[in-house]
């Protein structure tokens, strides 16, 4: 459900302190932990570090993401792969081929 058009977006109040007044270049990355925090047009150009629960990754802030939240920019999991013997058989077959065309093309060319 959305936020009130009365209270308008959320914003940690300490990101805003953060960024007031101040330049993308003399601030550097912000480091943040609130992943629910809205982007303002105030944040353009501003580099922050989203934590993930292990690690922090860094966001850029560019003019589409204004509206969108900074948690949406850094995943929390981190995708392995689908798969098992299966894909691993595809894997090796992939792997085969590859070395087959890479032989083919390194052959000289018979007439």
């Amino acid at each position: 459900m959305a936020r009130s058009i009365k209270k308008g977006p959320y914003i940690f109040h300490k990101l805003l302190k953060k960024i007031d007044g101040k330049t993308p270049q003399e601030t550097g990355p912000i480091k943040t932990w609130s992943r629910a925090s809205q982007m303002s047009p105030d944040m353009v150009g501003f580099t922050f570090l989203v934590h993930t629960g292990k690690d922090f990754v860094e966001v850029f802030v560019t003019e589409e993401m204004v509206g969108h939240r900074l948690g949406e920019f850094a995943p929390t999991k981190k995708f392995f792969r689908h798969g098992g013997q299966m894909q691993k058989a595809l894997d090796q077959k992939k792997k085969d081929a590859e070395i087959t065309a890479a032989k083919a093309a390194k052959a000289p060319a018979a007439k």
